[in-house]
């Protein structure tokens, strides 16, 4: 697909972006090149080919999920304004 300056001022305009008189010229050269490799990948007959998530074929490495910190939820409340149950009161703000 060729682009001109003039697609180029559409896009920008869409984008909201400044562009240049003097870039114009290499942005439609440049967005060209990027949407005929996009054509040409579109091209290629994938039938046959599962879809994959990850290029990678590998489990995510988690840490243990153990508490690092102390349970302070007494000393924090002991400060507040009010609590009930363990819960922080609030003031209502939605009617």
């Amino acid at each position: 697909m060729s682009l001109d300056c003039t697609d180029i001022d559409k896009i920008a305009h869409l984008a909201r972006l400044a562009i240049a008189p003097d870039d114009r010229t290499r942005y439609a050269t440049d967005l060209s090149r990027i949407l005929d490799l996009v054509a040409q990948m579109a091209a290629v007959d994938t039938t046959g080919v599962t879809p994959m998530a990850h290029p990678l074929h590998m489990a995510q490495r988690l840490r243990p999920d153990l508490a690092s910190e102390p349970n302070q939820r007494e000393r924090f409340q002991s400060i507040a304004p009010l609590t009930e149950g363990g819960l922080y009161l609030v003031p209502k703000v939605i009617d």
